[in-house]
């Protein structure tokens, strides 16, 4: 499920999609300024791509492993060294109290307790413009992933780390990209490693072009 942190609403993957775009303008920068969560536990699949994927993203596990309590994602990433300044230089509630963060948990690293993966969002658009991983180790979190090309989203599938990013190719208008790339990374020697890319192209909606007549 993906929504706003701090116990805020659920997202749909089509409302990302749709306006994922909004990064491809000059001003994208400026949305990577977009707030992030303060413990919310949504799951889901972002980027702009497959929303079939989405209720499958928190519950993905490769092992057993220990469920951790939910984590503070905004002191999380504020916390995080890693972490681009710009992002957390805007960290900050969209409504109230509710940031636009998603996270989920699950065993990527193969470690005693599930890894936490943190999606963060823009407030207006629900474009994904930073995702991360953290793992586990004697009760602190260590960034163990970053992603900090918008649109971008990770989720969790079946003990995979799956990075989707939309593709605009030149006169792509912002609303409608050309495409994506959907990054599968496993956990092998104490990193991510990329095992498999995809690209899917999006299906153009022809304009009201005239019928052609039927021979005669």
């Amino acid at each position: 499920m993906r929504g706003l942190t701090g116990e805020g609403s659920a997202r749909t993957r089509g409302g990302i999609q749709a306006v994922g775009a909004a990064l491809a303008v000059p001003t994208a920068l400026a949305l990577l300024v977009s707030g992030c969560g303060a413990g919310g536990t949504g799951a889901r699949d972002e980027g702009p791509a497959h929303a079939d994927s989405v209720a499958g993203a928190a519950t993905a596990s490769a092992a057993p492993s220990k469920t951790p309590d939910t984590v503070n994602a905004v002191k999380l990433v504020k916390d995080d060294p890693k972490v681009a300044p710009e992002v957390k230089r805007e960290l900050k509630p969209c409504v109230a109290d509710e940031y636009p963060v998603d996270v989920s948990y699950g065993n990527l690293t193969g470690g005693s307790a599930d890894d936490v993966v943190v999606n963060v969002l823009t407030c207006g658009d629900a474009v994904g413009v930073g995702s991360y991983v953290y793992h586990e180790q004697d009760g602190s979190y260590e960034n163990v992933f970053k992603a900090e090309e918008p649109p971008v989203y990770a989720e969790i599938d079946r003990g995979d780390l799956v990075v989707t990013k939309q593709v605009y190719e030149k006169g792509d208008p912002v609303s409608s990209p050309s495409g994506e790339n959907v990054i599968t990374y496993r956990w092998a020697a104490g990193r991510f490693a990329e095992k498999y890319r995809t690209h899917n192209d999006y299906g153009k909606v022809v304009g009201d072009s005239p019928t052609p007549a039927p021979p005669s």
